[in-house]
């Protein structure tokens, strides 16, 4: 199998590594397909209960690597080619982080560029080296921002902000980020790993089924009414308390003692 993407399970934690530090990581056909699967793959295993999504080398991930994905020669392009490539590949790429019924760390250890920083953003959590920076490239390249990009950065830090950084294209520096609610914590280089770790635990030894639930609802929220909001609030609660690990809270709030989640 090829090492371009590494996967490790441990103490309920996935790491999803990107590997190609020669090419600052920019995501081939072939990764992207890889990581899709592993997301899917964690959603249904009991035994994962958090992600942790990095890279290898100074780079997080420098954008797409479009070479050697399948695509029509441009000669034999036909209306609506662009369209399903990107509702195949960038979109799916993003929809399969938001997804994931697990939470999902980005732990950006250098550049994050297109697609690589809308890789981020899609994340539950981001925390960001020191070193690290977010460049939304598009605009330097005559095109929109695919990836979920105009989405994704509008709902984190508004219009205005969001068209500053697509209109200009200039890199973000990972404490700027943070100011603008882009990341949440940034940390030295070095200590990147550790503290996606200490994070990643910690989420892997909660209710893994009430974090999935308030995750739909909080990716849903901006997109509904209240009316729609507050009835998928109530159906989220009501599937929630059917779980192990609902009762097992509830127990040890009225005992008095620290509760043991099990994921289900």
């Amino acid at each position: 199998m090829s090492q371009d993407v590494l996967h490790a399970v441990a103490n309920g934690v996935a790491w999803i590594t990107l590997n190609r530090p020669e090419a600052m990581n920019a995501v081939t056909w072939d990764q992207r397909e890889r990581i899709i699967a592993l997301l899917a793959d964690a959603s249904a295993d009991p035994a994962v209960r958090a992600v942790v999504i990095t890279a290898t080398g100074r780079g997080f991930c420098a954008g797409a690597d479009l070479r050697g994905g399948p695509a029509a020669p441009a000669g034999e392009r036909v209306q609506g080619d662009v369209a399903r490539m990107i509702r195949r590949g960038a979109q799916r790429f993003i929809t399969a982080v938001m997804d994931c019924e697990k939470p999902v760390i980005a732990a950006v250890n250098g550049t994050a560029a297109g697609i690589g920083a809308h890789l981020a953003f899609a994340c539950d959590l981001v925390l960001a080296a020191d070193s690290a920076k977010f460049v939304e490239v598009f605009a330097r390249r005559g095109i929109v921002p695919d990836g979920g990009g105009a989405y994704l950065l509008t709902r984190l830090i508004g219009p205005q902000r969001a068209k500053e950084l697509m209109f200009f294209g200039d890199a973000v520096p990972a404490e700027q980020a943070r100011e603008l609610g882009l990341v949440n914590r940034v940390v030295p280089a070095d200590e990147l790993e550790k503290t996606a770790l200490e994070w990643a635990e910690r989420l892997a030894q909660g209710p893994t089924r009430a974090l999935a639930l308030t995750k739909r609802l909080v990716n849903a929220s901006l997109d509904g009414d209240r009316a729609a909001a507050f009835a998928a609030e109530a159906d989220a609660q009501e599937l929630c308390m059917t779980t192990r690990d609902a009762q097992e809270g509830v127990a040890a709030f009225v005992e008095r003692r620290t509760p043991a989640y099990e994921g289900r």
